[in-house]
């Protein structure tokens, strides 16, 4: 099976204008790819929420804090209970970790050394993540073109 290396899939929507903070978290995932247009199961949204809250105190939140912040969080949006499973959250984490948002120490997680999430888009997705998928794709391009 062929696995990718690195992967991103990046996508524009209107100006976010007078959204509130989970939509917010909702489209940034959507934009980052990592929740699909039109998929019910955003429960990384929330997470990403519980995460930005925790990062206004700059405190490690663990697996069943986040798990409990989730809960609470999508019952105040009259979301549905789906994905709140301990083994769903940690998926969705390590997704958040892999696109470098999230960072863990111990067995506690944070946005990553608890900076805003532009300038880590800027720094972990836009300077080191793309340049180097671009620049492999482009190895990819030149390999095919030889004669």
């Amino acid at each position: 099976m062929e696995k990718p290396l690195s992967e991103i899939t990046l996508r524009k929507y209107e100006t976010p204008y007078q959204l509130g903070k989970r939509e917010l978290a909702k489209r940034i995932c959507l934009s980052l790819g990592l929740l699909q247009p039109g998929d019910s199961r955003d429960v990384i949204a929330d997470i990403l929420l519980v995460l930005m809250n925790a990062k206004k105190e700059k405190k490690y939140l663990e697996i069943e804090k986040i798990q409990e912040e989730v809960i609470k969080s999508r019952k105040e949006a009259n979301c549905e209970e789906k994905g709140i499973a301990e083994s769903n959250i940690r998926r969705q984490l390590r997704r958040l970790k892999d696109l470098m948002v999230v960072e863990r120490k111990n067995n506690s997680y944070r946005i990553s050394e608890f900076s805003p999430l532009s300038l880590i888009f800027e720094e972990k997705i836009e300077r080191f993540l793309m340049p180097s998928i671009i620049s492999r794709i482009k190895e990819y391009l030149k390999e095919f073109e030889k004669e």
